[in-house]
C-alpha cells in the first residue's frame, strides 16, 4: 500500500473492465513488442482504452504502483527494509522528505510505534548506509535499518 506516499482521493468505483484489468495485470505483462496491445486484446479492449484505464486507476489511488519488479541484489545493488517513528504532527513533512529520495521504492504507513516503513533499493550495497544517513539528516529522525536475513517468495494475487 504505497499510496501513503501522497494523499489519497476517494476510492473509485471499479467497473467490470477495471476489475478484469487489475486481475489480469497481477499475472504480469508478456515479453513482446506491444505488451499492452496483447493484454488489451485478451480483455477485449483497445490498447488506448487499457492505457487510459490504467492511468485513471493510478490517479484514483486504486493502484499505488505499476511497473516492473527487479531483484536489486542480483543486479549488484542493495535492498533493505527501513522504518521511522514519526510524530503524527510531522507525518506529511516526513513523507515528502523520504519520498524525495529516488532510492525509496515503497512507503507504507503502519499502526505501530514505527509508523513509517519503506524499502530502499540502491545501486550498490554500500549506498544503503549513505541513503539512510541522508534520510536521517533530512528528517531529523533515526532510521531503523532491517536488512533481509532470509528471502521468501510469496506470490500475492489479490482478486478484485
Amino acid at each position: 500500500m504505497s499510496g501513503e506516499r501522497v494523499s489519497r482521493p476517494e476510492p473509485a468505483e471499479l467497473d467490470d473492465a477495471d476489475r478484469r484489468i487489475v486481475n489480469r495485470l497481477q499475472e504480469g505483462l508478456p515479453l513482446c513488442e506491444r505488451p499492452y496491445a496483447f493484454v488489451a486484446a485478451e480483455l477485449a479492449l483497445s490498447e488506448g482504452e487499457l492505457l487510459y484505464r490504467l492511468e485513471r486507476l493510478l490517479e484514483a489511488g486504486v493502484l499505488s504502483r505499476f511497473g516492473p519488479m527487479y531483484h536489486a541484489e542480483r543486479l549488484g545493488g542493495g535492498l533493505t527494509l527501513a522504518a521511522l517513528a514519526v510524530p503524527e504532527a510531522d507525518y506529511e513533512r516526513v513523507i515528502a522528505a523520504v519520498n524525495a529520495f529516488p532510492e525509496v521504492a515503497h512507503n507504507y504507513r503502519r499502526e505501530h510505534r514505527l509508523n513509517m516503513w519503506f524499502v530502499l533499493a540502491t545501486e550498490t550495497p554500500q549506498r544503503i548506509g549513505e541513503v539512510i544517513a541522508a534520510i536521517e539528516a533530512a528528517t531529523g529522525l533515526a532510521v531503523f535499518n532491517m536488512p533481509k536475513q532470509e528471502e521468501f517468495h510469496v506470490r500475492l494475487h489479490l482478486p478484485v
